[in-house]
């Protein structure tokens, strides 16, 4: 009796040791955490981000918790910054101290090698490679053959009722195909296509590996895809050819690159380069249809090139030099990625427990700065809601508009998105008019924010 009576004694110090330890660890830390709440075990709040407009969202916990809040969505507790010095700390200033991170699911099907996940010297060597490819001395001399998808694009649309987005996605898909694998991209890109668009239906889901489950379905489409992508390095270096597209330049004997780790990072290429592109160039054409000036003063630009291109006996197909010309159309995309802000956030994650602006972000934690809300802060933007190209005439402060990121992990390729974006622009509107089939007032979210039904649009000759 007396040693049970030892051992209850013991146990009950070693609890009690244990949970003041736990309180001097854990309690204060919690106590620092931002404000915020957490929702739902697991799922968190990840309904109410992604189920209606995420300024509602962010404007309502901004309202209660103010720029700096706690939350947990897609399996990961968060803390959400809705200022631009808060967001230049996490992005530039104390950047090593929050890597770039995604979801687990996205993590999973992306590949853990990709260039989105690291920081360091394997992040410094994998961005070096993907610039080169896509640097503005390298993406000039496939101007030509972004026109001829374009141009086969618009042809394909000519007289029918198209869904704008999904559309846009193919044409975004094979510029993608395009940089990375260079003329090969003909030879293997409905394979590819068929994988990809398997894989992306499960970027949102739960990261539960079931069968029958969009993750698992994914996962499945994800191992077909780096079959293929072996198979064409395979095929390359048998052929011993140089190649200056992407896969080429991660291929390079130099740099050592494993075949896994190029092919995490071509999926990861893809994924950066087709969606969000596809989404911005969808709502230029809604914002364009409802605001008739501003599509005639790109039309009148576009036109411009045309004209000067004849009378000066120049060829027909656009260059990099016309690209150059096209300011108002610039200011048009410009406008179009603060307005409709695409990517509403980034992901990073805490790399150790990290004084922040006065709390406590634990270590493993995600950070998100809020793009949308800068982008959509009237002290930023008078009448943020308000299409109005004209306000990049005079650049944002700093900070202030971030639609391709900042700092070393912002995105290599802004440029080529800008390019292709260009190309199918001048076309359209020079050759084409289309008009939305229904008012176009709502908005979807899954997760970029889309006109509602994707943009039907009925797209025609111009007589």
């Amino acid at each position: 009796m007396e040693l049970i009576c030892l051992l209850l004694i013991v146990a009950t110090s070693f609890l009690s040791l244990f949970l003041i330890n736990y309180f001097l660890k854990f309690g204060h830390v919690k106590s620092l955490l931002p404000p915020g709440t957490m929702g739902w075990p697991y799922i968190g709040e990840t309904f109410q981000l992604y189920s209606q407009n995420p300024n509602t969202f962010f404007a309502s916990k901004i309202k209660k918790y103010g720029s700096i809040f706690k939350t947990h969505i897609l399996g990961c507790p968060c803390v959400m910054i809705a200022s631009p010095e808060a967001a230049k700390q996490v992005l530039v200033s104390r950047a090593h101290l929050f890597k770039p991170t995604f979801p687990a699911s996205k993590e999973r099907m992306l590949g853990k090698q990709a260039i989105f996940f690291h920081q360091g010297d394997y992040h410094a060597k994998l961005r070096k490679l993907v610039l080169r490819a896509f640097t503005p001395e390298a993406i000039k001399t496939i101007v030509s053959e972004i026109e001829s998808i374009a141009l086969h694009s618009l042809q394909s649309w000519e007289g029918r009722l198209i869904t704008t987005f999904q559309e846009m996605k193919t044409y975004a898909f094979n510029v993608a195909l395009l940089s990375i694998l260079g003329k090969d991209e003909a030879h293997y890109r409905e394979d590819l296509k068929r994988c990809y668009y398997i894989l992306e239906k499960g970027y949102n889901s739960m990261p539960i590996n079931l069968p029958g489950t969009l993750f698992h379905k994914a996962m499945k489409a994800r191992k077909e895809l780096a079959r293929i992508l072996a198979q064409i390095l395979s095929v390359r270096r048998e052929m011993k050819q140089t190649h200056n597209d992407l896969l080429g330049s991660f291929m390079e004997d130099s740099e050592g690159l494993t075949d896994d780790q190029i092919a995490d990072n071509i999926i990861g290429v893809i994924f950066a380069a087709r969606d969000t592109t596809a989404s911005i160039m969808t709502w230029i054409l809604k914002y364009l249809a409802e605001n008739p000036t501003v599509l005639q003063a790109v039309t009148e630009e576009q036109e411009e090139i045309i004209k000067a291109k004849q009378e000066s006996g120049d060829e027909k197909t656009l260059n990099w030099a016309d690209t150059k010309k096209m300011p108002i159309s610039t200011r048009v995309i410009q406008e179009t990625l603060r307005v409709a802000s695409i990517l509403s956030f980034t992901f990073r994650e805490a790399v150790e427990d990290v004084e922040f602006n006065g709390y406590m972000i634990p270590k493993g934690w995600k950070v998100l700065p809020l793009f949308r809300n800068i982008h959509h802060n009237p002290e930023n933007f008078p009448e943020p809601e308000k299409f109005d190209p004209s306000r990049f005439e005079v650049a944002p402060k700093p900070n202030t508009f971030m639609p391709f990121g900042n700092g070393v992990h912002s995105c290599p390729g802004n440029e080529l998105a800008k390019l292709e974006i260009l190309v199918l622009l001048h076309h359209l509107t020079t050759k084409y008019r289309w008009s939305m089939m229904a008012p176009q007032n709502g908005i979807q979210y899954g997760p970029f924010p889309l006109p509602q039904n994707g943009l039907p649009i009925k797209i025609s000759l111009k007589k």
